[in-house]
């Protein structure tokens, strides 16, 4: 449904957006994810025909989002990060205004303006003035102009901006419905926003892509050693909290299979939680770890895998690539 090829957008010697490449099938909720100034905005004006690209190629639908910059913009949704909206217009009436703008057929558009509002979640402020809403209704008008012509591809550029918690988890709610007859583009820099809705996770760093794939395959790819979070009670007849804290950590270093250990200063209750770093050719050193630790008199509370979350993957990647960047610099 939505091809880019090289895609790059230059403001004079500045690359905002440099080489990229993605595709996102029909019904597929793709999450673009990114530290603020990486690129993402830009992209997403190029892709709805706001911006002309430098080169390279951005397909929507079939449609050359240059060439046929019109066709593209009838079957797109679109959310900027600061939504389109006239203040004295009534929320209704600015929908209605939308439609007739995206060719909505007079025979359906009340119907699409109604379905808006209810999908948006806010029917109740059909007749308010848009003016006299405050910053999270703003934003869910702004969402509703985005659907309100049904489109095949919606575009949603930080959605979530502005909203309470409660509100938050009704959008989210609300895109991952919508999977499957529509395609999405979610952009955004909060990391659960990706997690929690989208099936595959485009992640760019300095206007170019760090990385291209589900969440899931991210972790197993780049989590490199498994981690264990160890959480006991030390038991010794030794009061000095230096020593218990050289001790644990020697003995949990002293299982087959550990490369490391970190280990928070032990309360006054001798109270440790430790984390642990294993090499990579073991696959499972947990019942190892408690048999060490309940062998040697200490109470064990807990001991679990941790596994790498999108927020870690994001910060090695956008770490790495900086880094790298930086490097070929000083080259």
């Amino acid at each position: 449904m939505i091809e880019v090829q090289n895609l790059s957008k230059a403001f004079g010697a500045v690359h905002a957006v440099d080489d990229v490449s993605f595709t996102v099938g029909k019904g597929e909720i793709l999450g673009f994810l990114g530290p603020n100034g990486a690129g993402k905005t830009t992209t997403m004006r190029v892709l709805t025909g706001y911006l002309p690209a430098t080169s390279g190629t951005a397909r929507i639908a079939g449609y050359d989002v240059h060439e046929s910059s019109l066709e593209v913009r009838r079957r797109i949704g679109y959310l900027p990060e600061n939504p389109p909206l006239y203040p004295d217009m009534s929320v209704a009436g600015y929908l209605d205004f939308v439609a007739r703008i995206k060719g909505v057929p007079a025979a359906t558009r009340a119907g699409r303006v109604d379905a808006a509002l209810e999908m948006a979640n806010i029917t109740d402020k059909r007749r308010e003035l848009i003016k006299r809403l405050s910053k999270g209704y703003k934003q869910r008008v702004g969402l509703a102009q985005a659907l309100v012509h049904n489109p095949d591809v919606i575009i949603l550029d930080e959605p979530t901006i502005g909203l309470d918690p409660k509100q938050i988890i009704e959008v989210r709610h609300l895109i991952k419905s919508l999977a499957g007859s529509h395609t999405i583009i979610l952009s955004t820099h909060i990391l659960p926003e990706v997690s929690m809705t989208c099936d595959r996770v485009v992640i760019i760093n300095k206007g170019r892509v760090a990385a291209v794939d589900t969440p899931a395959n991210l972790t197993a790819q780049l989590k490199g050693a498994e981690r264990v979070r160890v959480e006991g009670r030390a038991v010794s007849r030794d009061t000095g909290g230096g020593v218990l804290d050289a001790e644990i950590i020697a003995l949990l270093q002293n299982v087959r299979g550990v490369r490391s250990v970190e280990m928070l200063p032990m309360d006054a209750r001798r109270h440790f939680v430790a984390t642990i770093e294993c090499q990579p050719e073991y696959e499972d050193i947990r019942g190892a770890l408690a048999a060490k630790v309940v062998g040697a008199g200490h109470e064990l509370l807990e001991l679990r895998s941790l596994r790498l979350s999108l927020e870690d993957i994001f910060l090695q990647l956008t770490t790495e690539d900086s880094a790298a960047a930086a490097e070929g610099k000083k080259r």
